[in-house]
């Protein structure tokens, strides 16, 4: 997992409100213009948000397990977990879905909600998608110690689809297996059977 920044090393609030400022001059506008007046501000407050996940540790969303499961060892599958980033190429938005699984070793799983949690605070960081799959991958492996885990990402990058060679509609899908999903066909299988699967809604 990357080291978190170092944080005393930031701009302040002030220098990047600033930033934006220069930034508007450039592309040709009035940052003192009424519609542009609070913009600075609020970009400075959307990046705090945007960017969240440098505040967060991702490996304490699994630190709480639950082992009164009956040893239960098959598949653990969170699908269509739906993420916003920013390209760390172009700051432009990378949209799309995660799917996250692992095999329990010992009957210790945990909540549902913190494989979410994981992806979210990953996502919330400047990214590139191979690197967020592997993060999330990582993350699991290293704290749950499971027999497996397996993790596919789907989603459309706005610094391809907006700008550059403009191609709409194209989505970039990476995986990680690792375990038993890696050394398993059949595993492997039936993981992208659950991904691919009809979406019925219950």
């Amino acid at each position: 997992m990357n080291p978190k920044p170092d944080l005393q090393a930031r701009p302040s609030r002030e220098e990047a409100e600033e930033a934006v400022r220069t930034l508007l001059r450039w592309v040709g506008e009035d940052p003192g213009r009424e519609g542009l007046r609070e913009t600075p501000a609020r970009v400075a407050k959307a990046y705090l948000e945007w960017c969240g996940g440098y505040g967060e540790d991702p490996a304490q969303h699994l630190e709480r397990s639950f082992g009164e499961v009956e040893d239960y060892g098959e598949i653990v599958l969170l699908r269509d977990i739906r993420f916003e980033s920013l390209c760390e190429h172009h700051l432009a938005p990378i949209v799309g879905r995660a799917h996250v699984a692992y095999l329990p070793s010992g009957g210790r799983v945990v909540g549902i909600s913190k494989l979410a949690r994981v992806v979210e605070a990953f996502s919330k960081r400047l990214q590139v998608q191979e690197k967020l799959t592997a993060q999330i991958a990582d993350c699991l492996e290293e704290v749950l110690k499971p027999r497996g885990v397996a993790v596919a990402v789907e989603a459309e990058h706005h610094c391809m689809t907006t700008r550059g060679v403009r191609k709409h509609g194209v989505g970039m899908i990476t995986t990680q297996l690792r375990g038993d999903f890696r050394a398993d066909a059949a595993l492997r299988a039936e993981f992208m059977g659950f991904v691919n699967g009809p979406r019925n809604r219950l």
